[in-house]
């Protein structure tokens, strides 16, 4: 686990941020077993009440649940998976967006450039499209 913590955001919504990048991006599985708080705490290096928080957080979200003594797991619930994934690509683009605005670029330029871009990057990672 790498996560940079800044010192704008609480650390235990960056921990909660860093498990929804981790679903979003498929790298934790739906029903995947996760760390104890305890583990957690000291993998990050970070307060255990840091972790436990990030935990109650994250399961009153629905992103993990706990059943009796077991360890923690990530939901297997499709719709708080797809909510997770359209929340961080709003993010993104809410950011975009924003600073694209303040330049004054036309609608239809932005879309050709990142349409133009999106499929360079692919080509450039390997990655094809039908």
């Amino acid at each position: 686990m790498n996560v940079k913590f800044n010192n704008r955001d609480p650390v235990y919504v960056q921990v909660v941020r860093y498990f929804k990048e981790q679903i979003a991006k498929g790298f934790f599985e739906p029903g995947q077993e996760i760390p104890s708080r305890r583990e957690l705490a000291h993998r990050l290096k970070i307060n255990p009440n840091t972790a436990q928080r990030a935990y109650k957080e994250m399961e009153e979200q629905g992103l993990i649940f706990t059943e009796g003594n077991l360890p923690s797991r990530i939901t297997k619930d499709e719709g708080v998976l797809k909510k997770v994934r359209k929340e961080l690509i709003m993010e993104a683009v809410e950011t975009f967006v924003h600073s694209v605005r303040t330049i004054n670029v036309p609608l239809e330029e932005v879309l050709y450039i990142v349409k133009e871009y999106y499929e360079k990057a692919d080509y450039v990672r390997g990655n094809t499209r039908d």
